[in-house]
């Protein structure tokens, strides 16, 4: 039989650690991750604008390659020319705001569920260590096969790299799970093939690795990222267990 209270108190749960972590999250990347997102993009644009250019005087000089790719190029442009995307400033971070929330009330139930199948009384001080948990499944370990990426840089297809980061998240899951819980040698063993598993496959990368913005650029957003994250999930964690708590 299904338990509308232990439901009603898993949602209660959820979008109010998940709405504070997301506007934490928001407030954190507007102190420098936003700044170097809007450095990449200014990066990628120059580099577009250049490879325009090149195509269009190569197509201006009869090349047939360069005026097929000039001609693809101007296909592209009419197709997703009309595209539209949040106007920089309050638009931009009402939108990001919105995704940061929605995201954070999807991982807070993730965390919840975990939380209720191992049946373990939490606290908020508990709460953060399954804060550094989510953190470690959810961006630690996928982040050493594909770090994050800032705007311009070439990367593998989208949906190899979702599959690698999805198997990626699950076996990590799977491994600390068993890691933490597992009471016999064996299991904890394979907990920790469980997350080697996914490095030794390895992640899906381009023939031809590179990227409009400068490498130091990439770097500061790795570093700020990482700290982003690390905030958003202690904070989810602390919340989620504080009003696990709060609404026993």
């Amino acid at each position: 039989m299904i338990n509308f209270a232990v439901l009603r108190r898993i949602a209660s749960v959820v979008l109010l650690a998940g709405a504070l972590a997301g506007l934490l999250l928001t407030a954190v990347q507007q102190l420098q991750v936003s700044r170097i997102i809007l450095q990449a993009e200014v990066y990628e644009e120059a580099a577009a604008a250049k490879a325009h250019e090149q195509a269009h005087a190569a197509a201006a000089a009869g090349a047939p390659a360069a005026a097929e790719a000039h001609e693809h190029e101007h296909e592209h442009e009419h197709e997703h020319g009309d595209e539209w995307e949040p106007a920089n400033g309050f638009e931009r971070t009402a939108y990001t705001v919105l995704a940061n929330v929605s995201m954070a009330i999807g991982f807070g139930l993730f965390l919840a569920a975990a939380i209720v199948v191992s049946g373990r009384k939490v606290s908020w001080r508990s709460g953060l260590l399954w804060g550094v948990a989510g953190y470690l499944v959810f961006f630690v370990a996928p982040s050493l096969g594909l770090p994050p990426e800032v705007p311009g840089t070439v990367a593998a297809p989208l949906h190899a790299r979702q599959l690698w980061w999805i198997m990626t998240a699950g076996l990590t899951a799977g491994g600390l799970g068993l890691g933490v819980y597992a009471r016999h040698w064996a299991l904890k063993l394979l907990g920790l093939v469980l997350l080697v598993v996914p490095h030794l496959v390895g992640a899906p990368h381009p023939a031809a690795p590179g990227g409009a913005a400068p490498e130091e650029l990439a770097q500061a957003f790795i570093h700020a990222t990482a700290l982003a994250n690390g905030v958003f999930w202690l904070a989810l964690g602390g919340l989620t267990g504080y009003f696990y708590k709060k609404f026993a």
